[in-house]
């Protein structure tokens, strides 16, 4: 569920295997999405537009469609391949509540008026892949696109506090500065003071499986 906003980076960034009908199999999309779901039915609103930012294979876009079905799910991506295998994977559960897949460049700036503005809107595991200027206008631009009171959940690796807290994370790291130094592990410190920033109240920080956290965020103009 990331976009392939580099050319290079590590192995372990970004693995998926073709299933040979024009779907791709992430095994990490595969273990994560039921704590994805479980999560997202306890915090999104129950009907609305939803937009899942950085789609990618579209594994977890049909589960959570099919687990929410009065939200009406938009997937997007940036990487052609996996544009096509949210395409596959859409048409091969046919549910009637998923649009078909956008091409979005989340880093881009102005793309926030671009597309109708959502209830919800789900981000997992890109935030390690782009620069600090990139989250800071992917952030900014994810905030003008919420609809008032609107519903947002950041999902990935973190540090806390500044610092690494496995050995996991410190290599997974490690191997990402080592590809490119402007990318890697951001702090949560640092994302709420930038959720704040632009009028994204925090709700909760919520301890996800593999060491992840989940950002609960509201669209709040009066903050």
């Amino acid at each position: 569920m990331q976009m392939v906003y580099r050319t290079k980076l590590p192995d372990t960034a970004s693995v998926a295997n073709s299933q040979g009908d024009g779907r791709l199999f992430a095994p990490s999309a595969e273990r994560n999405s039921a704590p994805i779901v479980s999560l997202t039915e306890r915090i999104a609103p129950k009907s609305g537009e939803a937009l899942e930012i950085a789609s990618g294979t579209g594994q977890h876009i049909v589960k959570l469609a099919s687990s929410i079905p009065n939200l009406s799910w938009s997937p997007s991506e940036v990487d052609e391949e996996r544009l096509k295998s949210i395409s596959a994977w859409v048409q091969g559960e046919k549910l009637p509540n998923i649009k078909p897949p956008l091409y979005l460049d989340a880093t881009e700036t102005g793309w926030a008026e671009s597309l109708s503005k959502s209830d919800f809107i789900l981000l997992v595991n890109l935030l390690h892949l782009i620069s600090w200027n990139e989250t800071e206008t992917l952030i900014s631009e994810l905030s003008k696109a919420l609809k008032t009171a609107g519903i947002a959940l950041i999902y990935g690796p973190f540090m806390r506090s500044g610092k690494l807290t496995s050995v996991g994370d410190k290599n997974f790291h490690s191997s990402l500065m080592q590809t490119d130094p402007d990318i890697g592990y951001k702090n949560d410190l640092d994302m709420l003071r930038l959720f704040s920033k632009v009028d994204l109240l925090h709700l909760e920080t919520v301890a996800m499986p593999a060491n992840n956290l989940a950002f609960i965020l509201r669209k709040d103009n009066l903050i």
